[in-house]
């Protein structure tokens, strides 16, 4: 039994590892290309699962194929030359169908040699077009041109864009400043503007009242002048009957009839 197994130990050692070698396993978010010593790169990559190939004739490359976000990060001029910095968010991935192509062409780190480069270009590229003023006010335009020319350049590597978006923007110390400036001018303006109305409604209310009493003056002149002294004989009448009105109500107060007319 020891001589037999001495006798196949080693063959059956080497079937072992040459099993192993011709297997290669795909998992959950890959693709394997394969190259071929006679045949160069294969131009249809493996999906998941496990897959033959032949040793030491071939090899398998194995890609990430899941989606990855990266920053892509510019300083730049705009139309009216202020300074610019802006924060690109970009989520990529490859494309599947021509993965041999990227590897050919630009290898493992396609991300790295492709995404930066382009995204600078095409950043510069519209930043340009726009004042910095514009940039602020008409940001959602800016970031659609963006994301359509960065999808148009990424599209030419063979990488697929799930989403561009503009995180960051800033600008230089000038412009913040003259900003800044603007809305303090702005808030005064509009504090002055409210002191003025304030000041013109109280005008407005004190020539409505002081129109009112004229009105009343004068229609109190024309009753006398009408009447004569009747009115201020009726007057002086009701302010008796309110004067007395007011003594009989008081209790400490008692009015004695007599010569005198004195009260207690």
């Amino acid at each position: 039994m020891s001589a037999f197994a001495s006798r196949y130990a080693i063959p059956l050692g080497i079937a072992l590892m040459g099993a192993q070698a011709s297997l290669v396993s795909v998992y959950g978010g890959q693709r394997a290309i394969i190259f071929d010593r006679f045949q160069g790169v294969k131009p249809e990559a493996l999906g998941e699962g496990i897959h033959v190939v032949i040793p030491w004739l071939q090899r398998a490359i194995l890609y990430d194929v899941r989606i990855k976000p990266r920053n892509i990060s510019t300083t730049t001029g705009s139309k009216d030359l202020q300074m610019v910095t802006l924060t690109l968010r970009v989520m990529s991935r490859p494309d599947v169908r021509f993965l041999s192509r990227i590897y050919q062409s630009l290898g493992l780190d396609y991300d790295e040699r492709v995404l930066p480069s382009i995204g600078n270009e095409v950043l510069k590229s519209i930043v340009a077009q726009f004042d910095a003023a514009e940039l602020i006010t008409q940001r959602e335009v800016v970031s659609s041109r963006i994301r359509e020319d960065l999808l148009k350049r990424a599209k030419e590597f063979n990488i697929v864009l799930e989403d561009v978006s503009i995180t960051h923007l800033v600008f230089g110390q000038e412009f913040t400043k003259a900003v800044e400036q603007k809305q303090i001018a702005q808030q005064n303006a509009e504090r002055q503007k409210f002191v003025v109305e304030q000041a013109e409604q109280e005008r407005q209310a004190s020539v409505i009242r002081a129109e009112g009493e004229a009105e009343a003056a004068q229609t109190i002149s024309r009753a006398l002048e009408k009447s004569g002294d009747g009115l201020l004989t009726i007057r002086r009448i009701e302010a008796s009957r309110e004067i007395a009105a007011t003594l009989a109500a008081a209790r400490n107060v008692t009015y004695l009839p007599s010569s005198n007319g004195n009260m207690l």
